[in-house]
């Protein structure tokens, strides 16, 4: 198997599955399990470095032994994960005078085995701030973008490589072939796999067993395949529920209770506007948002069931981007705390069941497709749970700016499809930014607000690139924001690709 060690990147998890969909076994350990690798050495074909938040040259940041680095075994380090290889050999890191985060051209200079098959140029995706200045012995530079020279090394004698950027995430555009690559140098055999949909089912009918289970349906992809996994297990034991925020996209509602019905289910619904903008009203920062909406979540459930015998799980749409995010292992950094991950209370009275906690959307879709979920939500863009909260920036909630943002959001969402742009995309929204600009409308003066666009593209939410739409359509969609709600000064096209960026601006 391949041995991953996680120095807290955002998209270790990643790693390991990208190898997985190469049939190759992989094990994510902390780097304080140095003597774990050591001793069982010849159980391993490959090391994987992780990248991750800190700079080698702090002290508190996460090490490795050096014995590692000479088991001969092959080993790649990404991004942390190769200047902590730098550091360990007795190179050189530094900070950068120019720091990257985002594409960026890779110039292949030197032959490798990692990178046979690339191009001389490809996109990559960079997020580094630090980059290794002085090489080991027995290195040598193989790679570089136009801002540093150190964009990859090896020593090819010792198998031993690092690449500063992420081969693993969708936008490095030869990813899949240099992790290839590795897994030759390893001597491992490549092969596709599936996932088990009939396994992940009779692993939820173990554990839920003859008791009943609310499931969390906000009407969107992740928490309806995760509702219908479970139904697919305990059929009518499956208790969907779907709070009315006033939050969601107009007609969710309304796709909540067809879709279970059509189940030969009745959900329950849970009109809530009122106390969720009751509770938000004075609210201006993401995370207490995220919480104070995470814990009036599960309040409300928690309700809704004390009166049915047997409930004693919670189902949850969460897929790994929510949970990576969240601080998801030791040394990665938190994000932003989703509602349903960070922002759970201690003392919830019903234990989670979240089937596709491990996956991502691409393959979240996948197994929509082959469960029956229809195609108007499997190809729907995902609306976070939180919903219009964290698209309303600055300036408390209100009732008046929930409604300016569901209509300039409609405006978005109906042009996109008029266009034929709307399932080319991951996300198109819109976003009340707080910040004001003057304007003139029918010759008079108008101080109003200015209302953001963003439309990105992605498949597995991990990296994500803004979307060059035409600009005639960005035009209209502009206009009509302008024209159709008074309050709206000036409409803004976000720019900004993730990373550095993340997907909501809260």
């Amino acid at each position: 198997m391949i041995i991953i060690i996680d120095f807290g990147s955002q998209t270790t998890h990643l790693i390991s599955r990208r190898f997985e969909d190469l049939g190759i076994k992989t094990k994510i350990v902390d780097p304080s399990e140095s003597n774990f690798i050591i001793k069982n050495d010849h159980q391993i074909s490959g090391i994987v470095l992780s990248g991750g938040p800190s700079s080698v040259y702090d002290d508190k940041s996460p090490k490795i032994k050096k014995k590692v680095l000479n088991l001969k075994i092959p080993v790649l380090g990404i991004c942390y994960g190769m200047q902590l290889t730098a550091n360990l050999l007795d190179g050189k890191v530094s900070p950068g005078e120019s720091k990257e985060f985002g594409p960026a051209t890779l110039v292949v200079n030197e032959s490798s085995q990692l990178l046979k098959s690339l191009s001389p140029h490809s996109q990559v995706w960079m997020s580094h701030g630090d980059y290794v200045s002085k090489l080991p012995t027995g290195f040598e530079f193989i790679a570089q973008t136009k801002d540093i020279s150190a964009a990859a090394m090896s020593d090819e004698k010792k198998k031993i490589f690092g690449v500063q950027f992420h081969p693993e995430v969708e936008h490095t555009e030869h990813g899949e072939i240099i992790l290839k690559n590795f897994a030759k140098i390893c001597g491992l055999e490549i092969s596709k796999t599936k996932i088990d949909i009939p396994k992940m089912i009779a692993n939820i009918k173990k554990e839920i067993g003859d008791y009943k289970a609310a499931a969390a349906v906000s009407g969107g992809l992740d928490s309806t395949v995760a509702a219908t996994l479970v139904a697919k297990a305990i059929g009518n034991n499956l208790i969907p529920i779907h709070v009315d925020s006033g939050l969601m996209r107009p007609g969710t509602t309304e796709r909540v209770t067809n879709f279970f019905q059509n189940l030969g289910i009745k959900p329950i619904i849970i009109e809530a506007e009122k106390i969720f903008l009751e509770k938000l009203k004075d609210v201006t920062d993401p995370e207490q948002k995220r919480k104070i909406i995470g814990k009036l979540y599960i309040d409300l459930f928690d309700e809704a069931v004390k009166d049915i015998e047997d409930v004693k799980y919670l189902v949850q749409g969460t897929i790994y981007s929510d949970v990576i995010e969240s601080k998801g292992s030791k040394h990665s950094d938190n994000i932003k705390s989703h509602h349903n991950v960070g922002g759970l209370p201690d003392d919830m009275k019903l234990e989670l069941v979240e089937p596709i906690r491990q996956y991502y959307t691409d393959q979240v879709r996948h197994i929509a497709k082959k469960i029956g979920v229809p195609d108007e939500i499997t190809n729907d863009q995902p609306h976070p749970g939180p919903g219009y909260a964290i698209r309303i920036v600055g300036p408390p909630i209100t009732k008046k700016r929930l409604e300016m943002i569901t209509k300039a959001d409609t405006i978005i969402i109906e042009e996109m499809k008029a266009a034929g742009w709307y399932e080319k995309v991951l996300h198109s929204y819109a976003i009340m930014t707080g910040a004001m600009s003057t304007a003139v409308k029918g010759d008079q003066r108008c101080y109003g607000e200015v209302v953001a666009i963003r439309i990105l593209e992605s498949s597995d939410r991990m990296t994500a690139i803004w979307t060059r739409l035409p600009y005639e359509l960005l035009q209209k969609m502009s206009s009509r924001i302008i024209n159709e709600i008074a309050e709206v000064s000036r409409v803004v096209y976000d720019i900004s690709s993730k990373p550095p960026a993340t997907m909501e601006w809260e």
